[in-house]
């Protein structure tokens, strides 16, 4: 199955499953679905953000969070976050130490109309990429983070900016 032929549920303004869709048609409609992203730290406190593979049909290019996907139709979100770990960065979900849910975000613009659910973990690496999901990995201070985000905007994502910013502190 192609990525465009993926189904995801469609959900309310409640996060309530109301149908599904092919990614395509969520996508050019707007409509509101889920994702999940990770947050993964290393023992020195960086945290591990990925770049976006340039094939990828929304925001290419851009550094986001350590693993992020969408929740598939029927799929919970728990279920998502430990698919997404092995098929982006090469390591499973078990390997992860203290794998925790941090917060949850309503559906919006900065999200790309997705109810998110972050997870927050530690691992030291080695990873190993998908090469078609991810050009790059790199630690982040979080202190470089937070002035890079304000300096260089553009070279992120919109929905990392919005996780980041209103992260749990």
């Amino acid at each position: 199955m192609s990525s465009t032929d993926e189904k995801f549920d469609v959900v309310d303004t409640s996060d309530r499953v109301t149908g599904s869709a092919p990614r395509s048609e969520i996508h050019a409609r707007g409509l509101l679905h889920r994702a999940v992203h990770l947050w993964l730290y290393n023992p020195a406190g960086q945290i591990l953000l990925q770049r976006r593979s340039l094939t990828k049909d929304r925001e290419p290019g851009k550094w986001t969070s350590s693993v992020s996907g969408h929740v598939n139709a029927g799929e919970e979100y728990d279920a998502a976050m430990r698919r997404e770990i092995p098929e982006e960065i090469g390591v499973t979900a078990e390997s992860c130490a203290g794998f925790q849910r941090i917060g949850y975000f309503p559906a919006c613009g900065e999200t790309d109309q997705e109810f998110v659910w972050l997870f927050r973990a530690n691992h030291p690496g080695p990873f190993r990429p998908d090469s078609t999901e991810v050009a790059a990995l790199e630690w982040f201070e979080p202190e470089k983070l937070d002035l890079l985000i304000h300096k260089q905007p553009k070279d992120f994502s919109s929905c990392l900016i919005h996780l980041w910013k209103r992260r749990p502190k």
